[in-house]
């Protein structure tokens, strides 16, 4: 018994294609097989003939084993498979924000040999799925992990060639992006967080001047403590809910206090809504602040509580009551001056970092004590190293002091003046229409670009750099970017991390199959997990035919 098609031509030239069961019979008078029509289907093009074949076939499989079904269809071979689901809503929403859009619009008229919105993405999507190095990326990842649409082609050098367009285009790129990004999510730009970390480099030598200006690799203050090696110091801006709104590389020998005021004009042509800039107590001097003030623009700040100057001794020591904002939290506001100059400050207070806080430092002073009481008993040379030791140390040089006899000894007087900054840390701010609480809260949300380091550094693998020019190195942080925007994107959608997304998504594969009449490339049916995701992210399933050779 088989599936038969019956063809008729009408008058008009079309053909109406009928399907019928039919049953192959031999007849013993005529000594030859006939077939014999069992049932009319109906018209081939009616989607109701289409659902009651799919029914019957459904029915039948669930009497028989696919693997039976395999060995007398031997023909059909399965010859790889792959993750397909990840890469498929990074696609998705690349073209939602229109970055690729906007890579078409800024490449203009330039002619280029090889799909370059096609190698970026693969790029970024690379940093997202499984970050390596370029090299890698087109020699491993692109050939035999994934596949994209329109990146078959691509070579190595196409890679860095699209590296070079991205450097010269990516400020131009980043604010166009931004703002399809804050229509579409309707996003809160009232508040933008600035910090900037340093990125080390695996090498002795500094880079010299380069067209009159020093190099980008050079040696300064690390805050991954590697002051041995180059570094370059990047800066980020980020909204209240964690997406990127630019980036600036600096060379490693930029302090942060100086990147301020190139920041505050790159973002004065970005026509931000009541732009409130959010940094931390390594920004604050005095020209900064004023920088910050020009043009009417606010800012809150974290400052530092042990300079000795006001912060230390009027904001920290005048008295009142404070304010429960929550378990953790109290605020007290504190005005220093009178007038047009006064200052605002709200010294807010965590008891549970107290708590902490407090214990550590008896826990440090307990070992300190065990240290002073052995070297009583060391005489010469020994006693002078093991003294210089402890006092330059920055663990307990702090508590110490040089006592009778030269000997050093506990110093109550450091003790207790550490106790005063026990659980707390001081705002600034220029904006009187904030209250104390939306100031506190507003500076805790820095942590968002602590989260947005954390995933540059992990998750997207910024480093190791594996590029020396400073064109590449610049492209290779846009790229990261780039990824940490997509990222955002779907756990802002999701409110869940892009590493869980990832894994769900990844239960949707590609297949390529083989038959007698060619190659097909097919996408699995998205299970339970993948699909909920999916619905979250509001994209559709992927195509059940990827493509057909």
């Amino acid at each position: 018994m088989f599936l038969r098609e019956s063809r008729q031509k009408r008058a008009d030239g079309s053909v109406l294609t009928n399907l019928q069961f039919a049953e192959s019979t031999w007849n013993p008078q005529k000594r030859r097989s006939e077939t014999k029509i069992v049932y009319n289907w109906g018209r081939s093009d009616d989607p109701a003939v289409a659902e009651r074949l799919r029914r019957l076939a459904r029915s039948i499989l669930r009497r028989c084993a696919p693997e039976e079904i395999v060995r007398e269809v031997p023909t059909w071979t399965l010859l790889d498979a792959w993750p397909h689901g990840e890469v498929y809503v990074l696609e998705q929403l690349w073209r939602r924000l229109g970055i690729g859009e906007e890579i078409t619009r800024l490449a203009g008229s330039r002619k280029f040999d090889f799909p370059l919105e096609r190698a970026l993405f693969a790029m970024v999507a690379n940093r997202a799925c499984a970050p390596c190095s370029k090299l890698y990326c087109y020699e491993q990842w692109l050939r035999e992990d994934v596949r994209i649409t329109g990146a078959e082609g691509l070579a190595l050098q196409h890679l860095y060639r699209v590296m070079d367009f991205l450097d010269g285009c990516r400020e131009e790129l980043e604010k166009a992006v931004y703002f399809r990004l804050a229509s579409l999510l309707n996003l809160d730009v009232e508040i933008v967080f600035y910090d900037t970390t340093s990125l080390h480099f695996e090498v002795d030598e500094e880079d010299g001047e380069q067209d009159g200006a020093p190099g980008l690799r050079q040696r300064g203050h690390a805050k991954n403590r590697r002051n041995d090696v180059p570094q370059i110091v990047v800066g980020l801006a980020v909204t209240r809910e964690g997406f990127p709104v630019r980036h600036w590389i600096f060379p490693g020998n930029t302090v942060d206090v100086t990147t301020v005021r190139q920041v505050k004009e790159d973002l004065r042509g970005w026509h931000l809504t009541r732009c409130v800039f959010v940094g931390d107590a390594g920004m604050v001097s005095a020209e900064n602040l004023k920088t910050l003030a020009l043009g009417g623009g606010k800012h809150i700040v974290c400052v530092p509580m042990r300079r000795g100057d006001e912060v230390t001794e009027e904001v920290l020591g005048r008295a009142g009551r404070y304010q429960e904002v929550a378990e953790n939290l109290r605020v007290k506001q504190v005005v220093v001056g009178d007038g047009e100059r006064r200052r605002r400050y709200v010294v807010c207070h965590n008891p549970q970092e107290e708590k902490r806080q407090r214990e550590h430092r008896e826990r440090i002073l307990a070992e300190l004590e065990a240290e002073l009481a052995s070297l009583q008993d060391t005489q010469g040379e020994g006693h002078s190293k093991r003294a210089c030791a402890l006092r330059t140390s920055a663990r307990y040089g702090r508590y110490l002091t040089m006592g009778r006899g030269e000997r050093l000894r506990i110093d109550p007087a450091a003790v207790r003046d550490e106790e005063r900054f026990d659980g707390k840390f001081v705002v600034h701010s220029n904006d009187d229409t904030l209250t104390s609480e939306d100031l506190a809260l507003g500076y805790k949300q820095l942590q968002r670009v602590e989260e947005a380091w954390r995933t540059l550094k992990t998750g997207l693998r910024l480093r190791p750099v594996y590029h020396w020019a400073p064109h590449r190195i610049r492209a290779h942080v846009a790229l990261t970017v780039l990824s940490l925007l997509l990222e955002r994107v779907a756990e802002h959608a999701c409110r869940d991390t892009w590493r869980n997304i990832r894994d769900d998504l990844r239960q949707i594969k590609l297949a390529q199959l083989s038959s007698p009449d060619g190659e097909v490339w097919q996408v699995t049916e998205p299970r339970e997990a993948a699909s909920n995701r999916l619905k979250q992210l509001k994209i559709n399933n992927p195509p059940p035919i990827f493509s057909l050779a």
